[in-house]
């Protein structure tokens, strides 16, 4: 059995971590002593090791519970691929905004003069490939 501090160092995340999980109803501790200490066990060890290798796939918390908390399924299968779907997007958005950079790049007298008016820069993402909407999704992230 291990504390939560011990537990949290085991998976190298904070101890307020480990309470945040609990907080969320993700990790329940397997007992606790007389004095309130929180106590995991193999299966609590378990559970968490799953938590952070969902969070490493980029999933939100309030995604988890059914992940964490179901064996296997439709559930589970189809927020993974909801997740693959939006990595993806991301992705492509990402390759986009690359795109305009190499535009931007490919006139550098552009940038040493300041001369990237509103209206070059939408002419330069149009270049690129990205639509109305992708250009104001790329803004709200500046």
């Amino acid at each position: 059995m291990l504390t939560d501090s011990q537990l949290a160092r085991k998976f190298g995340v904070s101890r307020a971590t480990v309470l945040y999980y609990e907080k969320k109803g993700l990790l329940k501790p397997a007992t606790r002593s007389e004095n309130g200490h929180r106590w995991y066990g193999p299966a609590e060890a378990k559970v968490l090791e799953n938590i952070l290798a969902y969070r490493s796939f980029g999933l939100p918390v309030v995604k988890l519970a059914d992940l964490v908390h179901r064996k296997k399924g439709v559930v589970q299968t189809r927020i993974l691929q909801d997740q693959f779907y939006a990595l993806d997007k991301e992705i492509e958005t990402l390759r986009q905004q690359q795109k305009a950079i190499v535009q931007l790049l490919k006139q550098p007298n552009l940038l040493k003069k300041n001369m990237v008016t509103k209206e070059r820069w939408v002419e330069i993402m149009r270049a690129a490939g990205l639509s109305e909407q992708d250009m104001t999704n790329c803004h709200r992230k500046f």
